[in-house]
């Protein structure tokens, strides 16, 4: 059975909720929630994410079985509300078939996320090696 928008939006809840009490449980954080919509300034679907003191955007999706995985427009969009809650990078957290185990489920950023995930700051992207 195809997904409507209601079924889809029943399985991107459950996805979030799914993944904020894995994080919250085992970074023993009790700040780590499913964030409330903001709009055109969205700021990612998980609050309280927090590296090195700074914040950590995770932009969350759950494609039903067959459907696209836009990995460029997850990561852009990721980056953008990256950028509306001024936190260090933005990530992907997207829906892994087969597996009900949040800790299963896949993770994509960009190099530039990884280097500030491992030094605290994002590169700048004039530079090249």
């Amino acid at each position: 059975m195809a997904r409507n928008r209601a079924s889809a939006r029943k399985a991107g809840t459950a996805f979030e909720t799914l993944i904020a009490q894995a994080l919250a449980h085992h970074l023993d954080d009790d700040r780590i929630e499913r964030r409330a919509r903001n709009g055109a300034k969205d700021r990612g679907d998980i609050a309280g994410v927090r590296i090195r003191g700074q914040r950590l955007v995770l932009e969350l999706k759950s494609p039903g079985k067959g459907q696209r995985v836009d990995l460029p427009g997850w990561t852009r969009e990721a980056a953008i509300e990256a950028g509306n809650d001024d936190a260090l990078c933005g990530l992907v957290v997207h829906k892994r078939h087969g597996t009900t185990n949040p800790l299963e489920q896949w993770v994509t950023g960009t190099v530039a996320d990884l280097i500030a995930l491992i030094t605290g700051h994002r590169p700048q992207e004039d530079q090249q090696p």
